[in-house]
């Protein structure tokens, strides 16, 4: 009987991983049968196609229902709508949505909870048809240890392009407002370094957010409806500051984004260069002509000032918001109205956070109501949310070489849009994570 050494089991157990390392795997491969298919938002959709999806890539899209290939397996979809996986462009992950429990729970939770519940909100954007998301403010080092697990396929959830905390002058929205000094010590968050006083201070600021992982700035223009601070939604931070952030985020590749609700903070950041201009609650011709001039986006977070009214009505939010909700919602509508008829460039955005997660399609609504049609409603959560991004012709299409973010829904979404708030298939990254109601 032949004698086998322990070094000739060494060399054939090495050998055998060295092979079984370099043997490419199998590709994964997914047919899907799609009943009607808008592969190019803004063009008309197509009848019975088959995507074809390979290790998460979209390989082939074909007309009618394709016979699979050995080894591959098949997703029938032949009574949905398959679209591509919605983009929101302002969530807030680490926000409850629910904001009086917020506020009850605020000096008992530690970022450790706070985490647990953006990975649950995380995974309720995805189900809801959200492939991608920007979160436009949260903790620094949590958005981003999130934002890495999701890309690792840790934790379900979309991708995410973060923000960090939203930069702010001292007092501002973005600031710590109405807290004694007791509270604002304990609840500041000395480490986001975001308050910034000073075009200097504010290159600064947003140096630090891309230290700290952002891959997006925000920054607060104006006043916000949510800070406890009664002094309106008028322009807070100066055109020196806002410019020297723009300058500074576009220098680290970074694009950037304004919460800008007075037209005079919205017109000072629209000159200032920024990217988006998030709420634009008001509005008037000399400002949406300077979006259109400068092809500023405009993200209307409809949904949000919405909410927001109800929930100051309801108690749920401190006094010192409730008039500054009720003139945002009054002028929100109409400032909208007027984006929408003067061109202004849109994208889809929720400020899902101050809503609640998974709801983010009831912005389609409201956006048919400011006199969007379903079509470009949808086009601006597809690829015009990915022109925003500064990813066109990467993201929200279904068309070969990109990646296979895609969803379904029943009925057609282009003669009802309320048919996207009940997402029936989620595939992302060639992942199926939701299907007929499954997971």
């Amino acid at each position: 009987m032949r004698r086998i050494t322990l070094a000739a089991v060494t060399v054939l157990a090495a050998a055998g991983a060295q092979a079984a390392w370099a043997a490419p795997a199998a590709p994964q491969v997914t047919y899907i049968h799609a009943g009607k298919l808008l592969d190019r938002p803004g063009q008309a959709p197509r009848g019975a196609s088959t995507i074809i999806v390979r290790d998460g890539t979209i390989a082939e899209v074909r007309d009618g229902f394709v016979a699979p290939e050995d080894g591959a397996k098949v997703v029938e979809l032949k009574d949905q709508f398959v679209l591509p996986g919605l983009i929101d462009m302002h969530v807030h992950l680490f926000n409850l949505g629910d904001p009086l429990k917020a506020r009850l729970e605020a000096t008992t939770r530690d970022r450790e909870d706070d985490l647990f519940t953006a990975t649950a909100n995380a995974r309720a954007n995805l189900m809801a048809g959200f492939t991608t998301v920007r979160d436009l403010g949260g903790p620094p080092r949590g958005i981003r240890a999130l934002r890495d697990a999701i890309a690792r396929g840790d934790v379900p959830g979309p991708t995410v392009i973060n923000a960090g905390e939203m930069l702010s002058v001292s007092g501002g929205h973005g600031d710590l407002g109405g807290l004694n000094e007791q509270s604002y010590e304990a609840f500041h968050p000395r480490d986001y370094n975001n308050v910034c006083n000073g075009a200097d201070d504010c290159r600064r600021a947003a140096r630090e957010q891309v230290r700290l992982g952002a891959g997006v700035i925000k920054f607060a223009a104006t006043g916000g409806v949510l800070s406890n601070v009664a002094g309106g939604l008028g322009q807070q931070m100066t055109s020196d500051e806002m410019k020297a952030i723009v300058d500074t985020a576009h220098s680290f590749g970074r694009k950037a984004a304004s919460h800008s609700h007075a037209k005079e903070g919205t017109l000072a950041a629209v000159n200032a260069g920024v990217d988006t201009i998030d709420h634009g609650t008001f509005l008037d011709d000399a400002t949406v002509k300077a979006m259109v001039k400068h092809g500023t986006w405009l993200v209307p977070t409809m949904l949000a000032s919405e909410t927001a009214a109800q929930q100051a009505r309801s108690g749920a939010l401190p006094a010192a918001t409730i008039a500054k909700a009720e003139q945002a919602v009054a002028a929100a509508r109409a400032s909208h109205i007027l984006a929408v008829r003067s061109g202004v460039k849109i994208a889809f955005g929720t400020d899902t956070g101050v809503s609640r997660h998974g709801d983010n399609a009831k912005e389609f609504a409201l956006m048919i109501d400011r006199g969007m049609t379903p079509m470009s409603a949808i086009v601006a959560a597809t690829v015009g949310a990915a022109d925003a991004l500064g990813q066109a012709g990467k993201l929200g299409q279904i068309a070969p070489g990109l990646p296979a973010d895609i969803i379904a829904v029943s009925g057609d979404p282009l003669t009802d849009v309320t048919r996207l708030e009940k997402v029936s298939f989620v595939m992302k990254l060639g992942r199926v994570f939701k299907q007929e109601g499954g997971e």
